[in-house]
Parts: C-alpha cells; sequence; structure tokens
C-alpha cells in the first residue's frame, strides 16, 4: 500500500514521462541544465524551464525574421515608386535600409543555433533558396541606331535624317530598358523579403544584385540622357 509514494515508482514514472515529453535524454538535460546530479525530478524540472526559455528566444528570431520579411517587401514598394519617378539617390537610402535589414535577421543566426543546441534538436531544414537571376545590360533590348544599318550613308545629311527616323523607336527602347531593370530590381528584392533574409548566402547574393541592378539602372538613364536629352 505504501509502494507508490513521492519517492517511489510513481515519481520514477512521471521523470520518464517528462524526459519522454521534451525528447531529451537524462545525459542531454545534465550537460543543458548541469549540476543536479542525483535529483533527476530537479533536473527535469530545470530542464523544462530552460527549454521554456529557450523556445521563448527561437519565437523572438522568428518574430525578427517576420519583421523583416514585411520590411522588406515595404522597401520593395517604395523602390517601385522611387523607380517609377527616377529617383535615383533615394533609391540608394532604401538599399542601404535593406542591407541593414538583413544585418538584423543575420544577428540571429548565433542565437538560433545555441538554443536548438540547448534543446537537443537540428534547426528546422529549409528549402533551397529561389536563383538569384543576375541582369546583364546584354540581356537588355538593343538601342537602334544608325551605325547598325547595313546600307550606308553617303554624307552626314542622310545618317542625320535617318536618326530622326529612329528617334520614336529609340525613345521606346529606352523606357523598354529601365523598366526592365527596374522590374528585375523590384523582383529581386520581394524575393528576398519572402524569404525573410533567414538565408545568409541567399540574402547576400540578392543585396548584391539589388545593387547591381541599381548601377545599372543609372547607366541607362544615363545613356537616355545623352542620347535624348
Amino acid at each position: 500500500m505504501g509502494a507508490e509514494t513521492s519517492n517511489g515508482p510513481t515519481r520514477q514514472r512521471h521523470t520518464e514521462d517528462l524526459l519522454a515529453a521534451i525528447s531529451m535524454t537524462s545525459q542531454q538535460l545534465a550537460e543543458a541544465v548541469g549540476g543536479f546530479e542525483g535529483d533527476p525530478p530537479a533536473m527535469v524540472t530545470a530542464a523544462i524551464h530552460t527549454a521554456g526559455r529557450a523556445f521563448s528566444e527561437l519565437d523572438a528570431c522568428d518574430a525578427v525574421i517576420d519583421d523583416a520579411s514585411e520590411a522588406g517587401r515595404a522597401i520593395a514598394d517604395r523602390l517601385g515608386a522611387l523607380l517609377a519617378t527616377e529617383a535615383g539617390e533615394d533609391v540608394a537610402s532604401e538599399l542601404d535600409a535593406l542591407d541593414t535589414v538583413s544585418a538584423r535577421v543575420r544577428g540571429t543566426d548565433q542565437t538560433r543555433i545555441l538554443l536548438n543546441r540547448v534543446l537537443g534538436r537540428e534547426e528546422p531544414p529549409k528549402g533551397a533558396p529561389p536563383a538569384v537571376r543576375h541582369l546583364a545590360e546584354s540581356n537588355l533590348p538593343l538601342l537602334p541606331s544608325s551605325y547598325a544599318d547595313e546600307e550606308g550613308y553617303d554624307d552626314f545629311m542622310a545618317m542625320s535624317a535617318r536618326e530622326d527616323e529612329l528617334a520614336p523607336e529609340l525613345r521606346e527602347t529606352h523606357a523598354k530598358r529601365l523598366a526592365e531593370v527596374a522590374a528585375h530590381l523590384v523582383h529581386v528584392v520581394r524575393q528576398a523579403a519572402a524569404a525573410g533574409f533567414a538565408d545568409e548566402a541567399f540574402a547576400r547574393e540578392s543585396i548584391r544584385e539589388a545593387r547591381h541592378a541599381h548601377r545599372l539602372w543609372r547607366r541607362c538613364l544615363a545613356e537616355r540622357t545623352r542620347q535624348l536629352g
């Protein structure tokens, strides 16, 4: 009748149930918590408190990623508007802000690794991030020019007349080039934001491509100004 006292089988089963519930061995708990040799119930209780704090910190890390994703989407929206109005300097400022957002997520990497180690588990596997497409100037529509005509021109007047003839197409092509680069830049930022910048290599490559696209956009803008004024 006294077989199941607080120090007997009931307490032992309770300890074993708690150990199973948090998916850690006694040895893992001892390593994570320490200082409870010979007192498994106290060790389990402390471990559960430790696990609770660890999960809370992981939730905070996830909140940083979620906030970064939201901030990245907002930056992409602003970039779209700024590129449409050709506010180049403001675009650069938004890209700096994007780098800051990404850095905040990178700052949680070691914390996530440590907390998952304390919990005795691997960090949840990540799916492969989408590829970051690189846009080169050679991918853009070619600008029309009288120099590309197969037939030559006998004098400057004939060439000038041909340039005038090509002017509407030239304006349209410049607009297409600028629009294509702008769309690519915004897409790259949206793609990075969708992943929450949680994959460091993908986030860095995305930001590098966004800055490259900005430089390309500025070159296209300068070329349009040079040719059309």
